[in-house]
């Protein structure tokens, strides 16, 4: 019997017009985008990232326990005593570590890389350096740190000294405007955008609402961190998307 195509219809399944009438679920381009970039060179970016860190807390604890002048305690303003004490904000404070990070991870290379973490570099020598002309603490607040989790082993390993400029401060600033670039330049959604300020507005906020810092430490590391925010500016022709070396 001849082969006649026709009768293989009655044996090719028909398309459900329900699976044909759901969305396509296929990722954003910038969230592909984003993920590829966190993942490359991912050992060499968390190697580096380890040793700078520890280098920068050996030399930042060493100032911190010898001051070699007289320290001096920084005066709390109106707006101190305006914000109370919330231990919640501790999440925040903490968090700094991954919100560093994340401009770095966000690079191409590793010359983009160490571009970037050169910047980092100065901006946390010139922290030091600050420390090391000029000891601040803040005033010892009155609470029992015991009493809150998570803020007895903070207050063990950094006390009230190596307080203005906030590093904590400058950095979260300049992260968050090298990640603001970043965003800008994958076109990413509005939303993750306005994430990003409101998640460096928490840490800012967390240094003073934790009792780490004054008020007077935090506008000091904001100016530092957005000099430094400025003056890496030219990096950008290296390191956003779509950019020549």
């Amino acid at each position: 019997m001849p082969y006649n195509p026709c009768n293989d219809s009655a044996r090719m399944p028909m398309p459900d017009p329900l699976i044909q009438s759901l969305p396509q679920t296929t990722a954003p381009r910038w969230t592909q985008t984003l993920w590829t970039r966190c993942r490359s060179h991912l050992l060499f970016k968390t190697i580096a990232l380890t040793l700078f860190l520890t280098l920068f807390f050996v030399a930042y604890f060493q100032l911190l326990r010898h001051p070699v002048h007289a320290v001096t305690t920084m005066p709390l303003t109106w707006l101190d005593q305006a914000i109370s004490f919330q231990p919640w904000t501790l999440m925040f404070y903490a968090s700094l570590w991954v919100y560093v990070a994340i401009p770095l991870h966000l690079t191409q290379t590793r010359q983009h890389f160490i571009a970037l973490g050169s910047a980092y570099f100065f901006l946390c020598l010139s922290g030091l350096i600050c420390f090391y002309l000029w000891p601040t603490a803040i005033p010892r607040p009155d609470i029992p740190w015991n009493d809150y989790p998570g803020f007895g082993f903070l207050q063990s390993v950094d006390s009230a000294g190596n307080a203005c400029p906030s590093l904590h401060v400058a950095t979260a600033v300049f992260a968050g405007i090298w990640l603001e670039r970043f965003l800008r330049a994958l076109a990413v959604p509005r939303w993750l955008r306005l994430g990003n300020l409101l998640w460096c507005a928490a840490i800012v906020y967390s240094t003073i609402a934790t009792r780490q810092h004054v008020v007077l430490d935090a506008a000091a590391g904001s100016l530092l961190g957005m000099l430094f925010g400025c003056l890496s500016a030219p990096l950008g022709r290296r390191l956003l998307p779509g950019a020549r070396d």
